[in-house]
């Protein structure tokens, strides 16, 4: 079993910033991705961005060049640092770990961005 728990959330204006945290532990042989999904209220949860083996990432078109998203391997912790965020990124933000292809996620961070 994995545990993920987040940490970052919280109230900002917007084109303020936010880093979000999300450690994961456990019994962990292999995490083979990592990374961030968020529902806002009234619709369905979307992928916000990914890091798989490699280092390889990815991010939805609504938040490229605003959220980058890094790995700490030795910390089996993924971070995702918002700037210049929008009133429609408001949501809950949840991570998710593939530990030798199961997923597992986080209880969710809240994310509200004022005009």
């Amino acid at each position: 079993q994995v545990q993920l728990v987040e940490s970052g959330g919280g109230l900002v204006q917007a084109g303020g910033s936010l880093r979000l945290s999300c450690a994961a532990s456990g019994t962990i042989f292999s995490i083979n991705a990592m990374g961030w999904y968020r529902q806002a209220p009234g619709k369905q949860r979307e992928l916000v961005a990914r890091i798989v083996v490699g280092s390889i990432t990815n991010y939805a078109d609504s938040v490229k060049g605003r959220f980058t998203i890094s790995r700490d391997n030795a910390k089996n912790t993924v971070y995702l640092q918002m700037n210049n965020l929008k009133p429609e990124d408001t949501a809950v933000y949840y991570c998710y770990v593939f530990e030798r292809s199961i997923q597992y996620w986080g209880q969710g961070t809240q994310v509200t961005v004022s005009s």
